[in-house]
């Protein structure tokens, strides 16, 4: 075999339906190999689509996505979608070709350090320097991405370790000149194409891997349930973190309604509880923040979108849970940090509530406590509601987006996935929209990156054929990513894009005009 062919030996194994790419010499065997072992190459316009599609089908099933991406340019245009990623701990593993081990630093096509490059957006980054390096690197891959906190990494697969090792002898051959010389350099560079091969008919796959999540630690629920029975005024705030194990988001949800507290969610978290669940709230998430005594943030970092803490009642305590203790001390020391799995900590707090005989909360919180607060919140919902409804009848030619959007809220399926790629239009999505089960939107997470939108809505349909996917795109990010209509039409996958065109980069130049006066920059067509 040869070094592709161990690589997709490995995919295959590791249970990968669909390899994302855009094609180049430096990798052609990788893609071939691919689809003779049964994996779907899906070939994108840009090496960030592929990216991006990978990261939407980790984010959709568990399992790492897949790229492969050329040399040189091939990788440095993954960098956004690679960081993107990172930070919404997403697995996924890109595999990006290089120059022949020899020609490293001389000037070879495409020649870079791609690994200075890459090292600081991945978990960790390989390098194969033997084929028989190949498969123990991507399957340490594997287990890297999903290890711990998810993320992606990097392997990097020179060109003379893909192809047939007759092709490469050959490559190598006749290359030392005339002369004494010539001949010692042939001998050397015979040599080390005999050692690029050198044990490795000896490969061979591991089984799937699988790698467990982080529990977090029984000591911290046991705090958490205690503060929350004391709670009179809780609140849970349930981010991309609680569902990053996709097999389990039904059991998540499950919990988040037995624990009984007002909630709300946000990115991947949207729809957890379906379209319209009594304890979920949608709006004015602030003025509650700033009211509760009590604030449990599962999967969702103290951030910007938090004002860095700042929106959090200064006296309320934090119970934070995540797999990064990094960000769950960022920005707000929490009065209970649990590290590990923030779906598991809330399955645990459940569990744990339940355990308890009466009490505030005894099994699904206490009604009696918790209702009134709840109640005060769902009416601040209804308000909004109703202010969005007149909102939708004003009159904002040639479209009023937000009645544009209730009439699509009115028509989505239950099977419906919603794509956000875009900043003024989904941003009125966010709030118009109901996501009708979990896992069914997808935005890029707190990197705020525009240009996701084709990756994901392609990921997302090849995971889910029978869902309608809606791509929400604002005209401006669209721009991004128009070309991939050309994939979706090759591949076959159907999508549904509704651009929000108002010939700008509106939620630059509304503050842009009004702080500075001047719309430089931020006008389209």
């Amino acid at each position: 075999m040869n070094g592709g062919a161990h690589l997709a030996q490995v995919l295959e194994a590791q249970g990968v339906r669909f390899l994302f790419t855009l094609c180049g010499g430096h990798i052609s065997p990788i893609l071939v190999e691919a689809k003779r072992r049964g994996i779907r190459v899906v070939d994108v316009r840009h090496e960030a689509t592929a990216v991006f599609a990978a990261d939407a089908v980790a984010r959709l099933t568990g399992v790492p996505g897949v790229a492969a991406v050329t040399a040189g340019p091939g990788v440095t245009n993954t960098v956004t979608a690679l960081q993107n990623a990172a930070m919404a701990e997403s697995p996924l593993v890109v595999l990006g070709g290089a120059t022949a081990t020899l020609l490293k630093g001389r000037g070879a096509l495409q020649d870079i350090d791609q690994l200075s490059l890459v090292r600081p957006l991945v978990k960790q980054a390989f390098a194969a320097r033997r084929v028989r390096e190949l498969a123990p690197a991507l399957e340490r891959a594997f287990q890297v991405a999903l290890d711990g906190v998810p993320g992606p990494v990097f392997v990097e697969c020179p060109v003379d370790l893909l192809y047939d090792r007759e092709l490469v002898e050959g490559w190598y051959g006749g290359r030392g000149g005339k002369g004494v010389a010539g001949r010692l350099v042939q001998s050397y560079l015979s040599l080390h194409a005999r050692r690029l091969f050198a044990g490795a008919g000896e490969a061979r796959p591991s089984a799937r891997l699988e790698v467990a999540a982080p529990e977090p630690e029984p000591a911290a629920v046991a705090r958490a349930a205690r503060l929350l029975s004391r709670a009179r005024r809780p609140v849970l705030v349930v981010g991309s973190g609680a569902v990053a194990e996709p097999a389990g988001a039904a059991e998540v949800a499950a919990a988040v309604e037995r624990l009984g507290m007002p909630t709300y969610l946000a990115g991947m978290a949207r729809g957890l509880l379906g379209a319209d669940h009594r304890l979920q709230l949608r709006h004015a998430r602030t003025p509650a923040l700033r009211e509760a005594d009590l604030v449990v943030l599962a999967g969702f970092p103290v951030d910007f979108r938090l004002d860095y803490g700042r929106k959090i009642a200064r006296k309320a305590k934090i119970v934070a849970a995540g797999r990064d203790p990094r960000l769950l001390e960022r920005n707000r020391r929490p009065t209970v940090t649990a590290v590990g799995d923030a779906g598991r900590f809330l399955r645990a707090l459940a569990g744990k509530r339940e355990g308890k005989a009466g009490g505030v909360g005894a099994a699904a919180g206490d009604p009696g406590v918790w209702s009134e607060w709840l109640g005060t919140l769902r009416a601040r919902d209804a308000e909004r509601d109703a202010e969005i409804a007149r909102q939708a009848e004003e009159e904002a030619p040639p479209v009023n987006p937000i009645l544009l959007l209730r009439e699509l809220e009115a028509v989505l399926p239950d099977d419906s996935i919603l794509v956000a790629d875009g900043g003024d239009f989904v941003a009125t999505a966010s709030y118009v929209l109901r996501p009708r089960g979990p896992l069914r939107w997808l935005d890029p997470g707190p990197f705020g990156t525009l240009g996701v939108g084709a990756g994901f809505a392609l990921g997302a349909k090849l995971c889910r054929p029978e869902a309608e996917v809606w791509l929400l795109y604002g005209d401006g990010s669209a721009g991004y990513s128009l070309a991939e209509v050309d994939t979706f039409v090759r591949h076959g996958v159907a999508v549904i894009a509704v651009v929000g065109n108002d010939a700008a980069w509106m939620q630059i130049a509304r503050d842009q005009v009004e702080i500075l006066g001047d719309a430089v920059g931020t006008v389209l067509r």
